[in-house]
């Protein structure tokens, strides 16, 4: 089959492989759709992978094709595989196992015809969900998992002032269902055009809307919640300066280097009583109430279409082209979809 192989750092492209067999517990799905996420561009170029070569790529959606009760049914994946004997996965907190595995970081992923995956961590289809759209179910569930690490039922979501700083894919995720949840005040964060444009897109006023690259943001806006989706100390420090009294900042963004306070930004967390809350990654327990399941009710409402954000499109065989998209700049993006159904078009 054709797969997308890390060999080593920097060292990517389409080979041919083995086509894998699904051991007990697993079966054999015929990747529809993958995504291509912030995380694998310095996975791909810098920091390589826990164990290469790999076939890298964990937000994928197919078609299950192995023998089972599973056969022929459209699925998207959960692609953290937890050991399932850890304290956190002893009471269903399997985003934060202490010993887990991860389909395209630590075994092979989704860039490919086929992968093997865990029975447990597949979440069937409805009909009218999109292959697209069920390939952003991971980064959806990772926005919404954000998004409740620091929400209530006590919130007014026609009062309540929230701000994103950082609109990438998660960044305008965040706002995507922030704004699909009714609040009413989302100002948003970023420093292109480009990011501005897909905020209004999203339905955000031009007046809610504030270029950090050209101005100090700390004393923009007063939220009641911020959301900081960068990832480097300048953002994370506006959103302690910024947020109100009694204010919730949720810590979104994968650190780009060490992550410092200073000490008048540290007395602000203590004399404003704010609370800085972490996320990480998403849950998933096959319950209606956990990440997944929510996402996919929205999709299936039509409440939220993810798919706008799909700027780039390529074939599993063009793959590397959108890496280099990403990892070069060379054009504004937002999520990049390999297409991984299409065999070799020539």
């Amino acid at each position: 089959m054709k797969a997308l192989v890390l060999k080593d750092v920097g060292k990517i492209g389409v080979e041919d492989i083995e086509k894998p067999s699904p051991k007990q517990g697993e079966v054999l799905v015929n990747v529809k759709s993958c995504g291509i996420c912030g995380s694998d561009i310095p996975r791909a170029y810098k920091d390589g992978a826990h164990s290469m070569p790999l076939v890298i790529g964990h937000e994928f959606a197919g078609e299950v094709v192995s023998e089972g009760k599973w056969k022929g049914k459209r699925v998207g994946i959960f692609p953290l595989i937890p050991c399932m004997g850890c304290e956190c996965c002893k009471i269903r907190k399997y985003e934060m196992c202490k010993n887990y595995s991860y389909l395209g970081s630590r075994r092979d992923g989704g860039f490919a015809e086929y992968v093997t995956v865990p029975e447990w961590n597949l979440i069937e289809l409805p009909e009218g969900v999109s292959m697209e759209q069920a390939a952003m179910l991971e980064p959806m569930a990772v926005a919404v998992h954000a998004i409740r690490q620091v929400w209530d039922a006590g919130i007014d979501v026609k009062t309540v002032k929230v701000t994103v700083m950082g609109l990438g894919t998660i960044g305008l995720l965040v706002t995507m269902f922030l704004k699909d949840m009714g609040v009413e005040n989302v100002y948003t964060i970023g420093n292109k055009e480009f990011q501005k444009k897909k905020v209004l897109e999203l339905g955000i006023l031009e007046e809610n809307y504030f270029d950090g690259s050209k101005e100090d943001a700390s004393e923009w806006v007063k939220p009641d919640i911020f959301f900081e989706c960068i990832g480097k100390n300048e953002a994370l420090n506006i959103g302690i300066k910024s947020v109100a009294p009694s204010g919730r900042v949720c810590t979104v963004g994968n650190p780009h280097s060490d992550m410092e306070l200073p000490r008048d930004i540290y007395w602000q967390i203590l004399r404003k009583q704010l609370t800085v809350k972490g996320t990480w990654n998403s849950s998933f327990t096959h319950d209606e109430k956990d990440d997944w399941h929510y996402v996919l009710d929205r999709l299936q409402q039509g409440k939220i279409q993810p798919e706008k954000l799909i700027t780039h499109k390529y074939y599993l065989e063009d793959a590397v082209a959108g890496f280099e998209v990403m990892r070069d700049k060379k054009e504004e993006y937002v999520k990049v979809m390999i297409s991984c159904a299409e065999l070799l078009k020539h």
